[in-house]
């Protein structure tokens, strides 16, 4: 009876799922695009609408689902995926971002050296430097003995001192990548998820019994969670229009520049003249590599529009020096950041010009964030609720109060995507509270972001280095396997008992055969 009573729950479990592929069957026909991810997203549904309902009394679908049999990836299938926690990412923040060349060209050396090499990234690294490093020490004041880390490197220790103190922070940074990734999975929602570490390598297995949504899944571990809250320019105030128009000519000269020769032919007066007809009829003036690829149409407080093809383009023209020179002096500090896109199918996203420093700073990170839920706006869509510790509500509260006095808005950025900006209409906000919104988000993604944001930014990126969905056919196919071996084994010592018995043997098997029918 208690064996029954347990099993009761994957019963239940097993038969309200099926029902649910059943009814998202019935809803969404072969004829629609993308109808399998279509039928798993009606399916899930279908299964949040009776998750708390009932069942035979004593249970519910979300209880029965906690309390049914661990089937694993085997039996049930779902999502597998190994994640690598950057190193570098690691070493480049204990050192403070630091920019000693030796140090730099370390770190490029053991990125070549790892694309063939099976020893862990940290001691490539430290090949790297004993090779490069000179008069350098890792105990170097612009390296690792800085601030962040006085109390355990001084700049008198020798770099075999430096190295396992650094080994050892690597392991933390690991371990903590390891935790956070842990609590994003418990709030996700798998049932029996296993998360475990491949030894030194920094690298971490997760596989998601049940899981089906890669996309989903891959933007959960991955996610570096980086908050950060910055104020904007004003569009309608600030320069930025005549920025641009200088931006043009100057791309127009380093994308297309005169070449000219040494030595040339003289021109005969004839050749002269087309050339001069040929210049007066094409009018260069029009080539402008930057306006070409943006739309000017103003929406709240983005600078301008383009399209999610031309974002890479962009971007790149507005990172070249030569074009951040002609930034106005009151400008010169400002960061570019484009919108995060609503949904697949937008095909144009914002840019947004966001008041930074020397330091490229945001005016508050999400340090300060103290917990973080789904919700839904005044309008019914869903949105994450933010609420801040002690000192982020006095920094919120000066942070609005600036953004209302200048008629400035306050992007909210998660992982370099500014996810809204919202202007401030009645004076400072006091009390710490701010919403994330955006249009077209799902429940699911607010549900994720929060569960994120709780959990905490992850120490370094984390790559997916492989990820695969694991069907339930391989336990099938282990189950076969089994069966099969069995019976080879039962047929083997079946002929051994004849072989060495003889009639006895026969006698033994027929008797065997006859108590087991």
């Amino acid at each position: 009876m208690v064996s029954i009573y347990q099993l009761s729950f994957t019963f239940i479990t097993n038969k309200l799922e099926k029902d649910a592929d059943n009814y998202a069957i019935s809803q969404i026909s072969e004829d629609q695009e993308n109808y399998l991810s279509l039928r798993e997203a009606e399916a899930v549904s279908y299964l949040d609408s009776i998750g708390n309902d009932p069942v035979l009394g004593y249970t519910s679908y979300n209880d029965a689902k906690t309390k049914q049999l661990n089937k694993g990836l085997d039996l049930e299938g779902g999502i597998n995926v190994t994640l690598q926690i950057s190193v570098k990412d690691i070493l480049k923040g204990l050192s403070n971002n630091s920019s000693n060349p030796v140090f730099l060209q370390a770190l490029e050396d053991a990125d070549e050296a790892s694309k063939n090499s099976p020893d862990t990234y940290l001691e490539l690294f430290f090949d790297a430097f004993d090779e490069k490093k000179g008069t350098t020490t890792l105990a170097s004041p612009d390296i690792f003995a800085n601030k962040g880390l006085e109390e355990d490197i001084d700049f008198e220790m020798s770099d075999d001192e430096v190295k396992p103190i650094l080994r050892r922070k690597i392991d933390e940074s690991v371990e903590s990548a390891f935790e956070v990734l842990r609590e994003r999975i418990d709030g996700f929602g798998v049932t029996q998820p296993n998360i475990q570490r491949e030894g030194n390598s920094g690298r971490i297995i997760v596989e998601l019994p049940g899981a089906r949504d890669v996309k989903r899944v891959l933007t959960l571990v991955s996610s570096t969670a980086q908050l950060e809250f910055w104020e904007t320019y004003n569009p309608r105030q600030d320069q930025f229009f005549g920025f641009i128009a200088e931006a043009n000519q100057r791309l127009a000269q380093i994308l297309d520049p005169k070449e000219e020769t040494e030595e040339q032919e003289p021109e005969s007066e004839l050749d002269s003249l087309l050339t001069d007809v040929a210049e007066d009829s094409l009018d260069l003036s029009q080539s402008q590599p930057l306006t070409d690829l943006l739309d000017f149409q103003i929406v709240g407080y983005q600078i301008a529009r383009a399209r999610i093809a031309d974002t890479a383009t962009i971007g790149e023209y507005l990172r070249m020096p030569e074009i951040r020179s002609l930034l106005p002096a009151q400008l010169k500090y400002t960061k570019f950041a484009w919108e995060r896109p609503a949904n697949e199918d937008v095909e144009f996203v914002g840019l947004y010009a966001l008041k930074s420093n020397r330091l490229a700073m945001p005016a508050m990170s999400g340090d300060v964030v103290a917990d973080a839920q789904p919700t839904f706006d005044e309008r019914g869509r869903p949105a994450i609720s933010l609420n801040m510790n002690v000192k982020g509500a006095r920094d919120w509260e000066e942070l609005t109060g600036i953004a209302y006095n200048n008629q400035t808005g306050i992007a909210i950025v998660l992982d370099e995507k500014v996810y809204c900006a919202p202007g401030v209409s009645e004076g400072p906000i006091a009390g710490g509270n701010a919403r994330i919104t955006g249009d077209n988000f799902t429940i699911d993604e607010t549900s994720d972001i929060a569960n994120v944001l709780r959990a905490g930014k992850l120490p370094a990126k984390a790559e997916v280095i492989q990820s695969e969905v694991v069907g339930p056919s391989l336990g099938q196919e282990a189950i076969n396997s089994g069966f099969n071996s069995f019976i080879i084994a039962m047929l083997f010592v079946l002929a051994w008992m004849i072989f060495y018995y003889g009639r006895a043997g026969v006698f033994a098997n027929v008797a065997w055969y006859s108590t087991s029918s």
